[in-house]
């Protein structure tokens, strides 16, 4: 009964967690895809589904793998891994739009983090230590003191990634509701690949190669017209 309890206490942490209603600014940004439907290349379902997909095995390469080592350094308290692998993924943001999204969105859940008391001490003065706390690291943090296990806590910071760029989606190119959530489903299966591929990267095969991401970042810099912050 007890074990039945507790699990049920980590999924509602998680869906705390990795809801689109946490107030980080998720949904102002678009990761360069508002860039990629203005030029054509997402255009309809079947095309998001490639983007997305493509999107989430650059990450499973790169930030699902180094959030993985993030929650690692959290649980044991080591302050030195924690800003290591911090300033390491800061300066794989290779763009100013993707610097600025990902350090916004960690300064609002660290904030977040404060505000509800949730971490402990030890946990407090890690982040504290920090000069810059991107997303992954304030997600990391948040998980470890909600006592989310590391394998949820994966699949729910990818989770999180992938709706948000399916609800990009449904508003901007435009998809349907319904077609929007057959296209989440769809990628479920992508989703657990990324979370087991991410768990089996030693440190010296992680990439953030992603140079066509890149360059529709820096044509959303500077695009005319635009409802997204990246």
């Amino acid at each position: 009964m007890t074990t039945g309890i507790q699990q049920i206490t980590e999924l509602l942490r998680l869906l705390h967690l990795a809801s689109p209603s946490l107030p980080i600014g998720a949904y102002t940004y678009s990761q360069g895809l508002e860039t990629a439907i203005e030029i054509g290349s997402v255009s309809d379902a079947e095309s998001a589904y490639d983007w997305i997909s493509e999107s989430l095995s650059v990450a499973a390469d790169y930030e699902a793998p180094v959030f993985w080592r993030l929650l690692r350094a959290f649980s044991n308290n080591n302050e030195a891994d924690v800003t290591h692998w911090t300033e390491l993924f800061l300066a794989a943001r290779d763009t100013q739009e993707f610097r600025a999204e990902t350090i916004q969105m960690g300064y609002s859940l660290n904030k977040l983090i404060l505000d509800l008391n949730i971490a402990d001490e030890s946990l407090r003065a890690i982040m504290a230590s920090q000069a810059e706390i991107p997303l992954p690291t304030a997600f990391a943090c948040a998980a470890v003191a909600l006592k989310i296990s590391p394998d949820a806590a994966l699949s729910g910071f990818l989770f999180s990634i992938v709706e948000n760029q399916v609800l990009v989606c449904v508003k901007s190119v435009p998809l349907g509701q319904v077609s929007g959530q057959r296209l989440l489903l769809s990628l479920h299966p992508d989703i657990e690949a990324a979370v087991s591929h991410a768990k089996q990267l030693e440190d010296d095969e992680l990439s953030n190669w992603s140079p066509g991401l890149s360059i529709l970042s820096m044509m959303h810099e500077v695009q005319y017209s635009r409802i997204y912050r990246s």
